[in-house]
């Protein structure tokens, strides 16, 4: 049986991002030889099983148990991700034959190397309907670490940590910032103005890759030296800015002081998650000390070289306190500014002016 163009890709990204892989990154390489309608669709099947993981696992299991009782037995990953992939289009997908989502599975477990598991895939597949299921706790139903929806409760409370993980459960919403024409998430957008940049300023840019906030300052009319740790994260980077390779937790090698200064740091993503979903599954508690102790150190090395009455901008796409409250703690703050999915439109942001 042939497999669709579209299956063969989200197979191969979905087994890519649990080989550590990231799935937007994936997903651009695998589908460029794809038509559009193909590239969609894949993408609706990867990014919509990351999304809801939790819950197609628990679906596995409810399917998968035969008479008398007896529960499904240890999957390989392939076969996993092959089930998945199944019931999300069986039950999250609609307009998809279902010959194909089951038929077009099996095949893909047999080209995996994994054809003793085939009989199994058919059967469990079969069994997939679209009636409501009890789910077993709220995580499962939210299709989020148990840890993760505790620690926004906590933070956040009850009602806004919920909303958070069902925004991460639907496709983003997409956004052109009408300055530059670049796609950019609303939230995204409010970093720049925070600056509060007038043209001829100067900005250091520590981490601008993929560089639509550079392009947002350089819309402003600031003179900006944009950095990041790699060369090929910048190619995006406008080159209307100078173009600095650097590791910004190290001393920064500029003799000269900046107007203002902006710290978009990397972080652990969790106010993306609706974008990027992996992070979910990925992400540890004992984490999020480890971007803090990088976080800090960019902070640190950075406001040397702020002007006098001059203004830095710390910003993460971070819900998680350790990284944001707790990484600015002990510096002179202006001002903060958190962005929460669910409660605002985009992604969650937290950022902090600092002088």
């Amino acid at each position: 049986m042939a497999i669709s163009p579209a299956r063969q890709v989200a197979f191969r990204v979905l087994a890519g991002v649990a080989g550590g892989g990231y799935a937007s990154d994936l997903l651009r390489r695998e589908s460029e030889s794809l038509e559009s309608r193909d590239a969609a669709l894949a993408g609706a099947i990867a990014l919509g099983c990351l999304r809801h993981q939790m819950q197609l696992d628990f679906l596995i299991g409810h399917f998968s148990h035969q008479p008398g009782g007896r529960a499904q037995r240890k999957l390989d990953h392939e076969v996993r991700i092959a089930l998945r992939m199944g019931i999300y289009q069986l039950r999250y997908l609609d307009r998809i034959p279902p010959h194909a989502a089951v038929g077009e599975s099996v095949e893909l477990v047999k080209r995996a190397r994994k054809a003793s598991a085939a009989p199994l895939v058919n059967a469990v597949l079969r069994r997939v309907d679209r009636e409501p299921v009890e789910w077993p706790d709220r995580a499962t139903a939210l299709s989020v670490p148990r840890w993760m929806l505790d620690r926004w409760r906590d933070q956040y409370g009850g009602e806004a940590a919920e909303g958070i993980a069902s925004a991460a459960l639907d496709e983003p919403e997409a956004f052109v910032n009408p300055d530059t024409q670049r796609q950019q998430d609303i939230g995204a957008q409010s970093i720049v103005p925070l600056l509060e940049i007038e043209p001829g300023m100067t900005l250091l840019d520590v981490c601008a890759a993929p560089g639509n906030k550079t392009a947002q300052a350089l819309a402003l009319g600031a003179r900006v030296i944009a950095c990041d740790r790699y060369l090929a994260r910048m190619a995006e980077v406008p080159n209307e800015s100078a173009r600095v390779v650097l590791d910004a937790t190290a001393a920064l090698p500029f003799s000269s002081k900046f107007d203002r200064i902006l710290i978009d740091a990397p972080c652990s993503g969790t106010g993306t998650l609706g974008r990027n979903p992996e992070i979910k599954w990925r992400l540890d508690p004992a984490d999020l000390d480890e971007f803090q102790a990088r976080q800090r150190k960019m902070i640190e090395r950075a406001i040397a070289h702020l002007r006098p009455g001059g203004r830095m901008v710390y910003a993460t796409c971070s819900l998680e306190r350790e990284e944001n409250q707790d990484a600015v703690s002990g510096f002179h703050l202006i001002d903060t500014h958190t962005r929460v999915p669910g409660r605002d439109p985009g992604d969650g942001f937290f950022a902090a002016v600092i002088s």
